[in-house]
């Protein structure tokens, strides 16, 4: 298939083919990856337009939206053509999309098992690019009473206070509860502060009379179980 050339500005292109007519016209899901972009950043630069900028942006990432979405407002502005100001139109549409995704996720309301947790935690955590601890609330038949953010850490760590999570569970009338964290490098193994702090609410809950459930690791695309490989 032979590409088409086009003329260096898009408001000399076929009224098809730019990418705000071309929506207008034949719907959004005609647009490609880069096209969608395009009308994020509104304009490239004096080399290329913004069709061409959007293509090269995806290229550094192999195409993934996922990974378009982790980099930061100064990453992007490494580009040339990406001001501040576009740079904050890319970050904040693609936070809209994850937004949207974690909306539609499906609702669980009862923990049946890891994967359950995998499919309530994977839309909140699963593709964000420092890390973040969560524990799920649960009753006595493992329902799911609240998710509550507990820390907020860089790329490799995040530190847990137990009395933050257990005063919450005392709060909420929780009898169970699940950790979930992520690990922005994509990289499951439980590091030895996994280990630690995992053991260290089991026996904080043990105290309490809370039952320690399951401790995810998660990925945007995988997870790993303390419970699922008998080490919780």
């Amino acid at each position: 298939m032979v590409e088409k050339k086009y003329p260096f500005s898009i408001r000399e292109w076929s009224v098809n083919d730019r990418p705000r007519e071309k929506l207008l016209a034949k719907g959004k899901n005609s647009l490609t990856d880069a096209e969608l972009i395009a009308i994020l950043i509104g304009s490239g630069n004096r080399e290329e337009s913004a069709v061409a900028l959007s293509k090269r942006i995806l290229a550094s990432v192999n195409h993934q939206i996922n990974a378009l979405g982790k980099l930061s407002v100064k990453q992007l502005m490494d580009f040339k053509g990406i001001g501040e100001a576009k740079a904050i139109s890319i970050v904040a549409g693609l936070e809209l999309g994850r937004r949207r995704r974690e909306e539609d996720a499906p609702v669980t309301s009862k923990i049946k098992s890891s994967k359950d947790v995998y499919m309530v935690m994977n839309p909140v955590i699963g593709d964000l690019e420092h890390e973040e601890f969560w524990v799920l609330y649960l009753t006595n038949s493992n329902t799911i009473l609240q998710k509550k953010q507990i820390s907020i850490g860089g790329k490799t760590g995040t530190l847990v206070d137990p009395r933050i999570v257990f005063k919450a569970a005392l709060d909420f009338g929780a009898t169970a509860i699940v950790l979930a964290h992520n690990h922005p490098s994509g990289r499951l193994i439980p590091s030895q502060s996994d280990k630690i702090i995992t053991q260290k609410l089991k026996e904080a809950g043990t105290s309490l009379d809370i039952k320690l459930v399951d401790h995810l690791i998660i990925s945007d695309k995988e997870y790993f179980s303390f419970a699922d490989e008998n080490i919780l």
